[in-house]
């Protein structure tokens, strides 16, 4: 059968690497897995309390409503007004989804199609870039990653596209390069977006993982005006590692989430209403939660960036996200990433996720999540050493 929808899309990076690593799990390999963004910690206590709390209320069990519960929306709000000094309205400007990638993925389907273009950064998250592919729009891409003029590539990409892109596609914190932005750098964007009658789509879901400052990222939203033309998606996978429980949602301009509170309405009917309950729990009383979590990623990008420095691999550590990305050793960069990573992962049994899987641009890299210990994490180096050597 023929399905022309899926002709847009390779099959996902991270199906292709679990398959291969679970080949060898089957064949009794021990391997250290650094691959897919799958926060290893346990949802804080509270939370679970919250939603079991809820479950045993027999009235909980019903449909609930695809926009999300208004509690949870009213959350989501106090939650920006707390955090970011940014008030927005829980019945027009605030709908829950089922993590950021899927609201990014139908938010598309209703903003984009055939003979639209959308510019995105590669490389980039998956979603990010064929989110628009299957809504049947097209792509041009601005480079990304840490050090860069990000602004200067948005807006030189912007300007050397025919027809003109229709939304700006951002992300940061960035997966998977970390890079990171400034309130600056958003100030400047929201006056490019309004000059250029563009709407700009930022994916915020790694708000609480940076390693300077208070630790948080900055919101688009707090510049003032772009509500005119931005929206923002937050996940609560990683500040609150409840990442099976996929929740996220998206907040802005209200045309733009009425848009994507319509469509969902025709796709699903909202999460189980004890899942919204402990999540609104989270957003009210959970502020310590996301602290815990960016102290943990940060304890472990400095020794696997050390470990790896010492085996002969030079690797920055990361100013953000739960992710390394670190560039392919002098002497196996001819292989690409696919290579490199099926390298690590039978010679070394270390899964890695190959850069070129989020993009062309990518494939000079690989991406190490950080969802390893430290005592894994330093025999994971000690494994890659004897690689490095052979």
């Amino acid at each position: 059968m023929r399905f022309a929808r899926l002709s847009v899309v390779p099959p996902y990076v991270f199906a292709t690497v679990e398959a291969e690593k679970n080949a060898l799990l089957a064949a009794g390999a021990e391997i250290i897995d650094f691959g897919l963004g799958n926060p290893d910690s346990a949802t804080p206590a509270p939370i679970v309390d919250r939603l079991l709390e809820a479950a045993r209320v027999g009235a909980n069990h019903r449909y609930t409503i695809s926009k999300g519960v208004r509690p949870l929306r009213e959350a989501i709000c106090r939650w920006y007004r707390r955090r970011y000094d940014v008030e927005l309205d829980p019945d027009s400007e605030a709908v829950v989804t089922l993590g950021a990638k899927e609201g990014i993925a139908h938010l598309m389907l209703v903003m984009v199609g055939p003979g639209d273009v959308v510019l995105v950064p590669s490389p980039s998250y998956p979603i990010h870039i064929y989110g628009p592919l299957l809504a049947g729009a097209t792509n041009a891409v601005y480079p990304i990653g840490p050090g860069r003029d990000h602004l200067t590539d948005i807006v030189r990409a912007f300007e050397a596209t025919q027809p003109r892109p229709r939304v700006i596609l951002a992300n940061f914190p960035h997966n998977p390069t970390s890079a990171t932005a400034s309130l600056d750098l958003f100030r400047e964007l929201v006056a490019f977006a309004k000059k250029k009658d563009v709407a700009v789509v930022q994916d915020l879901a790694y708000a609480d993982m940076v390693f300077d400052g208070d630790g948080r990222a900055p919101s688009i939203l707090q510049v003032p005006g772009a509500k005119e033309r931005c929206v923002e998606f937050f996940s609560m996978s990683k500040s609150y590692s409840m990442p099976g429980w996929r929740v996220g949602f998206g907040v802005g301009n209200r045309d733009i989430i009425g848009a994507l509170a319509h469509v969902k309405t025709y796709m699903d009917y909202g999460h189980f209403a004890p899942v919204q309950a402990a999540a609104t729990f989270a957003l009210d009383h959970g502020d310590e939660f996301p602290k815990e979590m960016r102290e943990l990623y940060r304890r472990r990008a400095l020794p696997l960036s050390k470990g790896l420095t010492d085996a002969g691999w030079p690797v920055d550590p990361p100013k953000g996200t739960m992710f390394l990305w670190a560039p392919l050793p002098e002497r196996f960069r001819s292989e690409g990433s696919f290579a490199f990573a099926s390298r690590l992962l039978q010679e070394a049994h270390v899964a890695v996720s190959p850069g070129g899987g989020f993009g062309p641009e990518g494939n000079d890299h690989v991406r190490f999540a950080l969802i390893e210990d430290e005592p894994r994490i330093q025999e994971a180096c000690a494994r890659i050493a004897k690689v490095l050597r052979g």
